[in-house]
């Protein structure tokens, strides 16, 4: 049972990180807006690993993805929504991921939404699997 506890304590994060992207979305930080909605699905599915027994690593959504596919269903649109934010967890956050300008400049309320979206699916779709396990949410 250590594993679901651990499993709850990553997905309780991952809502947060998601109300986090949402705030900032608000205040038009979209740039904030995307790498937190990156980082919300990187945290629900690490807590879906711990809870199955898979030994989270890395940052990415898509690798993650990939490790769960041994014991779930993992979609090609979960893939899709997954590669959409990966763009996000670095350019988001450094201005020499760009040639020239700073994050800010180059997010927008659309790129934010769409975030926010495919970050909301991934985590509705562990939510889903961790309740399938018997993890508490």
């Amino acid at each position: 049972m250590e594993r679901f506890e651990e499993a709850r304590r990553w997905f309780l994060q991952a809502l947060r990180d998601l109300k986090a992207a949402r705030d900032s979305c608000a205040a038009q930080n979209f740039e904030w807006t995307c790498f937190q909605a990156q980082q919300a699905a990187e945290k629900a599915a690490k807590a879906l690993c711990f809870a199955s027994g898979i030994s989270p690593w890395g940052h990415s959504v898509v690798e993650l993805l990939q490790h769960l596919k041994e014991k779930f269903t993992v979609s090609e649109e979960l893939m899709t929504w997954a590669r959409e934010l990966d763009r996000h967890h670095i350019p988001s956050r450094y201005p020499n991921a760009f040639e020239s300008g700073y994050p800010a400049l180059f997010y927008d309320c659309e790129v934010a939404s769409r975030a926010l979206s495919c970050s909301q699916k991934i985590m509705e779709f562990t939510r889903g699997e961790l309740k399938r396990l018997g993890v508490e949410i």
